[in-house]
């Protein structure tokens, strides 16, 4: 549900007053997403252009976000809505059955396999599935489920022929893909077929406005189910959640508002435990001096070559000829690494 309402003036004692925030979304068209900021409201404006087709859909964000409820809304307006919604963490199976879970296996193809297993994707057949967490997962079965985007088909561990499926793919990940192409633990071409419309979930520190919507949501969620009848949080309470940087998001949110619902002394939260945690501009420091890994500084050190010879790889002064290696083998490392001279021209 989208609850709309205006953010409650600093100088307020009001505890954020929930008796007038109204819900603005009938017929629950983004069913569990709550807030009203220009960032979140783009992202309902992608899913509304995406939903109706069969296109698949990267869905990017820090963990904690709300990745799966994106794609929740993605399919119940879609017309497969009503069809199989098939959800796997790709991160949490086990890496020598990823496989025969996704794919399935034929009674008797490896020990162990007492009866034939029907797999996530067929299970999904005519509705959509949903590859949480792609970024994790192993590059032999990467190959595998390029093809399933290419032949849309799948084969069975031990099976004789292939199984034709009608799947949509929606996959999410809070990794760089594109950094982990270029370190080689992705591949380019099955990024290319997931991310053909890619929207990206903003962290709840961009979009600070849509804090005491979700603090009101949680409120009366948590005082239902222990029975407690909590009205809003102190003013004090409020800002130190607006200054708090986030970076479990909203999940960390949802878990710290529980926790202050239990420990509340009185109707009124006044007292919020928050972790001490950095400012998310030192982590962005921390992060900047970290120590890069070979293939990250090879990269930089192309990248920085290219961009001083204009992009331009053969002949006099082009970047071949200042690294001292083949145009060739130059090539190769470019399409290695996923280096795309328009990129650095």
């Amino acid at each position: 549900m989208i609850i709309v309402e205006r953010m409650p003036p600093a100088e307020s004692n009001i505890k954020i007053p929930f008796e007038n925030i109204q819900e603005s979304n009938p017929g629950n068209t983004f069913d569990g997403i709550i807030g009203q900021s220009h960032l979140l409201l783009n992202v309902f404006d992608l899913i509304t252009q995406v939903a109706p087709g069969d296109t698949s859909v990267l869905i990017t964000g820090e963990s904690g976000t709300g990745k799966e409820r994106i794609a929740d809304s993605i399919h119940a307006l879609s017309s497969r809505k009503g069809k199989p919604f098939i959800k796997v963490n790709c991160a949490a199976l086990p890496t020598n059955l990823i496989e025969s879970e996704l794919f399935g296996h034929e009674k008797g193809s490896f020990t162990g396999a007492f009866e034939k297993r029907t797999g996530r994707f067929e299970q999904a057949n005519n509705g959509t599935i949903f590859l949480d967490e792609i970024g994790d997962m192993p590059l032999e079965t990467q190959v595998k489920l390029l093809r399933v985007l290419q032949q849309k088909e799948i084969e069975r561990i031990g099976g004789k022929a292939p199984v034709k499926v009608n799947i949509r793919i929606i996959a999410a990940t809070n990794r760089n893909l594109e950094k982990e192409v270029a370190e080689g633990r992705f591949r380019l071409d099955l990024y290319y077929r997931l991310n053909v419309f890619p929207i990206q979930v903003p962290a709840l520190a961009d979009r600070t406005e849509d804090i005491p919507l979700l603090v009101k949501h949680f409120i009366q969620y948590y005082s239902r189910k222990t029975g407690r009848k909590i009205s809003g949080v102190s003013d004090k309470a409020l800002k130190n959640l607006l200054a708090y940087n986030w970076p479990g998001n909203i999940r960390e949110l949802e878990n710290v508002i529980e926790r202050s619902v239990l420990m509340a002394k009185s109707l009124v939260i006044d007292q919020i435990p928050l972790p001490v945690n950095l400012s998310r501009k030192n982590q962005e420091k921390i992060e900047e001096v970290r120590l890069k890994t070979i293939f990250e500084n090879e990269r930089d050190h192309i990248i920085e070559v290219l961009k001083r010879c204009n992009g331009r790889i053969r002949g006099m002064d082009g970047a071949a000829e200042i690294l001292n290696i083949p145009p060739t083998t130059l090539g190769s490392k470019m399409k290695k690494l996923g280096i795309r001279r328009d990129f650095v021209i």
